[in-house]
């Protein structure tokens, strides 16, 4: 063989091994877990001053997807970034710099799901010097069963775990008058709730997940991400259940991916019977609620009970929805102290805001079932709810009109707040 031949066919041997290495360490990176994944994002990219996305992307070994800083007084406070990692998943890196210095820095991994979506898997959180404190891990065990495991820094180590998802429990229906619940959903798995929930012929508890469109509707409005569910609903219908001992609750978890569910939620809950919709929640964009508008015009005989909200207004000048939208069938409130003053930070309105009752520092079950205290005009809106049911229990017969007309019959003037209300306050809507 001539030199010539010899060198080429050793430059094709070291081609091939080349090859074949590069394809090994790509199929290691793509094997790389989570746990993994989420080590490496904060050893790369949590630094006090951050890497440019370029060098960012390169010390990750991954793509850019997403650059997105926050400004605040001409600083950047905070930084997300999105990178396409190997085998489809993707992680989400995120600097909080208050004060231009950095104090957490957060690493989630989510993975790529059968019909190309996302799934939040894990989360590693690291303090101001870059070291690993915490991780939260999304821990799936069928699509009934999901729980957010609470982790040690090495992502390992279990300190406690929350049910996100719940398979819905045995029961019975209490019988009484179906109140709908618009909420972040229901820790239905609690026993103060087992035997509270609307059944159908069939046993199963009414209800639905208009966020997710599955018929578990549990307690976790996941908008500020996914490893960090607010748990709403379950104290506010802690409220209602206490107060309204005969009533049958149908929840419903909200659908903020897409208002315009709004139309079949309603459609939903008049087709389980419902005779009042309790929704403790709003928002500035009236567009939100044109579907929930539209679904109340067409479903006259439901009352719908709505919060006036917490955000200090006057909403007859700056409205806030659905608690401005001008139709017989609903009812806004608002939250007084004991003594008829309206509570801090309470909103109101002599034209939009008909009622305020007490909702301040009220006894409540947190998700957990532990007890707790809530305030605010959320918390108005099951109490209210609750004297509905109440005197819907008494007179089944009524009809909506005379159900509200009822309920305004209990109200007298605020001696403290003259010109605030339509119509006034209720001194104790438990009696």
């Amino acid at each position: 063989m001539t030199c010539r031949r010899l060198f080429a066919a050793c430059a094709s041997w070291l081609s091939l091994v080349l090859f074949a290495a590069i394809v090994a360490a790509q199929d290691q990176v793509a094997e790389a877990g989570p746990e993994e994944w989420v080590a490496k994002a904060v050893g790369a990219l949590c630094h006090d001053a951050p890497l440019d996305a370029e060098k960012a992307a390169e010390a990750l070994g991954a793509a850019l997807i997403e650059d997105a800083p926050a400004q605040r007084g001409g600083l950047v406070f905070r930084l997300k970034r999105r990178f396409a990692l190997p085998g489809g998943a993707e992680m989400q890196g995120e600097h909080f710099r208050p004060g231009d210095r950095l104090r957490r820095f957060s690493a989630a991994y989510f993975a790529r799901t059968k019909d190309h979506g996302l799934q939040p898997v894990l989360q590693g959180l690291a303090d101001g010097e870059c070291a690993l404190r915490s991780g939260r891990r999304i821990r799936r065990e069928s699509d009934a069963k999901v729980f957010l495991d609470q982790l040690d820094g090495d992502l390992e180590t279990l300190r406690w775990s929350e049910t996100l998802q719940a398979p819905w429990p045995e029961g019975r229906d209490p019988g009484g008058p179906r109140i709908a619940l618009i909420d972040s959903g229901l820790p239905y798995d609690l026993p103060i709730f087992r035997d509270r929930l609307a059944r159908g012929l069939d046993g199963a508890p009414q209800g639905y997940d208009f966020w997710d469109l599955d018929p578990y509707p549990y307690d976790a409005d996941v908008s500020r991400g996914a490893f960090l569910p607010i748990r709403h609903g379950g104290p506010v219908a802690s409220i209602l259940v206490r107060e309204a001992p005969s009533a049958a609750l149908i929840p419903f978890r909200y659908p903020r991916p897409d208002p315009n569910r709004f139309g079949a939620l309603v459609a939903r809950a008049a087709a389980a019977g419902a005779r009042v919709i309790a929704a403790p929640l709003g928002s500035a964009r009236r567009e939100d609620w044109m579907a929930f508008e539209a679904a109340l015009r067409a479903h006259p005989e439901i009352l719908a009970i709505v919060s006036a909200g917490n955000s200090g207004r006057d909403l007859d000048r700056a409205p806030i929805w659905p608690a401005a939208l001008d139709l017989p069938n609903i009812v806004t409130v608002t939250s007084a102290d004991d003594f008829g003053r309206l509570a801090r930070g309470s909103n109101w309105g002599a034209e939009t805001v008909d009622l305020m009752l007490p909702a301040e520092n009220q006894p409540v079950i947190d998700f957990r079932g532990a007890k707790s205290r809530a305030s605010g005009s959320s918390y108005a809106v099951p109490r209210l709810a609750a004297l509905a049911a109440r005197l819907l229990a008494k007179r089944p017969e009524l009809t909506m009109e005379e159900l509200k007309q009822a309920i305004f019959s209990r109200a007298a003037p605020s001696p403290y707040e003259p010109g605030k209300l339509r119509v006034g306050w209720i001194p104790d809507p438990a009696q």
